[in-house]
């Protein structure tokens, strides 16, 4: 066995020159095969799909999502301590999403005039996003 002279060290992080990646080339040459799906997509998903769930006697078909909230429900109101924390948890996050999502998108109507005032007070090219020459 010869061993040839290396002009550079081959070590941790240093492959040999002809195992490296040519320029312009992937390590994944066939990429994301069409149709995989990422974790989010199979969370929803999993958490839409239907299952059966017997209540008051009758069966009916729900989402998993909401037969987990309707077990956790069930453990609260059985006097499950973890069970209500978690509900109460939900219950509050539920609602300071809706208040945010409900106060973010509302302009009061004083809040509109004034919006409105400024918008008229600019010149058409401004408004559209053209050139400001005195900003360069």
């Amino acid at each position: 066995m010869t061993f040839r002279k290396r002009d550079y060290e081959v070590g941790k992080g240093k492959p040999p020159k002809a195992g490296r990646y040519k320029k312009g080339e992937s390590g994944n040459r066939n990429g994301r095969p069409k149709g995989a799906k990422n974790f989010s997509t199979e969370l929803e998903d999993v958490l839409n799909a239907k299952v059966s769930v017997a209540e008051g006697g009758l069966k009916k078909k729900v989402t998993s999502r909401k037969a987990t909230l309707m077990r956790l429900r069930e453990k609260a109101l059985n006097g499950d301590v973890r069970a209500i924390d978690r509900l109460l948890t939900l219950a509050q996050q539920h609602a300071a999403d809706k208040e945010a999502a409900a106060t973010e998108t509302k302009l009061r109507s004083s809040e509109e005039d004034i919006l409105q005032r400024f918008l008229d007070s600019q010149p058409l090219s401004e408004a559209k996003g053209g050139d400001d020459d005195s900003a360069t």
